[in-house]
């Protein structure tokens, strides 16, 4: 019976080992999505942004265009 006892024993800590494992896997894969979800928000907010400042330049479609394809060494 004693080397059954330790069998369960030996078993439940495995079972428990695991459980630690399985969180400390979600805890990481959670930690490693975060940057992600940051840099998306970022790119979010310089859109947004972009966006209102195109707005109030009083500049047509057209003339932005032209400014942001423009060769800079003016060739």
């Amino acid at each position: 019976m004693a080397g059954r006892r330790t069998r369960l024993t030996i078993d439940e800590k495995i079972e428990k080992q695991k459980a630690v494992v399985s969180r400390a896997k979600d805890r990481y894969d959670t930690a490693l999505d975060e940057p992600d979800k940051l840099m998306q928000k970022r790119e979010q907010m310089r859109k947004k942004e972009l966006m209102e400042a195109f707005e109030k330049s009083g500049r047509s479609y057209e003339e932005i265009m032209e400014f942001l394809t423009a060769d800079p060494d003016g060739e």
